[in-house]
């Protein structure tokens, strides 16, 4: 088992899609490891981090200190975090937006991808903050929604995500890499990448799908 770090991820991270890291995981047999239609709203990646997980809940009451863990959690980003917010898939309100990107950038955030709505699209799009939200929404989360706890288990339809785990996401979706298994994922999906240009090039050179996929065993 190579040492591989979220430095290593980082370097890579250009080159990884969500597609191979998937069929790496698929090989290992973790096979609902993909968050869907998490749409890019800023850049369109790929964007990687290690998930820093904020668990939100909608209200039903007035509450004066929605923002509390909010603020909390915001004040706690390390380098290379992606924010992970899980909302079980509210449209109450955009629960991320410009000022909250200001603080996460100033820290190191990676982006941020959530089941819910953000706002402030255009301002976090001229930061360059990688948004990958479900929904938008221009209503603030005061008093509709709040996070009720941070560097825990997470779910988003249907997929765990852990403190730690690291994230892939771009145009066709996020991937959801356990730490148990970050250290073989990232050179087999380098292994694979390398195979996938073989295969491309040999394709324009003429030679057959079937012999391509012979020699390389890729599709």
């Amino acid at each position: 088992m190579e040492d591989v770090d979220m430095e290593d991820w980082v370097k890579n991270q250009d080159a990884l899609s969500t597609a191979v890291v998937l069929d790496v995981l698929d090989a290992i047999g973790l096979r609902r490891q993909a968050i869907l239609n998490l749409a890019p709203r800023t850049l369109p990646g790929p964007t990687v981090g290690r998930a820093k997980t904020l668990q939100w809940v909608d209200l039903t009451q007035d509450d004066p200190n929605t923002y509390e863990l909010e603020l909390r959690a915001v004040d706690s980003i390390i380098a290379h975090d992606l924010v992970v917010c899980a909302t079980a898939g509210s449209r109450r309100a955009g629960i991320w937006g410009e000022l909250l990107t200001t603080a996460a950038m100033r820290r190191g955030a990676a982006g941020i991808v959530t089941d819910g709505a953000v706002r402030d699209l255009a301002r976090m799009e001229a930061m360059g903050f990688p948004v990958f939200a479900r929904d938008l929404s221009p209503y603030d989360s005061m008093n509709r929604q709040k996070v009720v706890g941070f560097d825990v288990a997470v779910e988003i339809d249907g997929v765990a995500i852990a403190p730690g785990d690291v994230i892939i996401a771009d145009r066709d979706g996020v991937a959801v890499v356990p730490q148990s298994v970050e250290r073989q994922v990232l050179p087999a999906a380098l292994d694979k990448i390398r195979a996938e240009n073989g295969f491309r090039d040999a394709v324009r050179g003429g030679m057959s799908l079937s012999e391509a996929y012979r020699r390389f065993r890729v599709l």
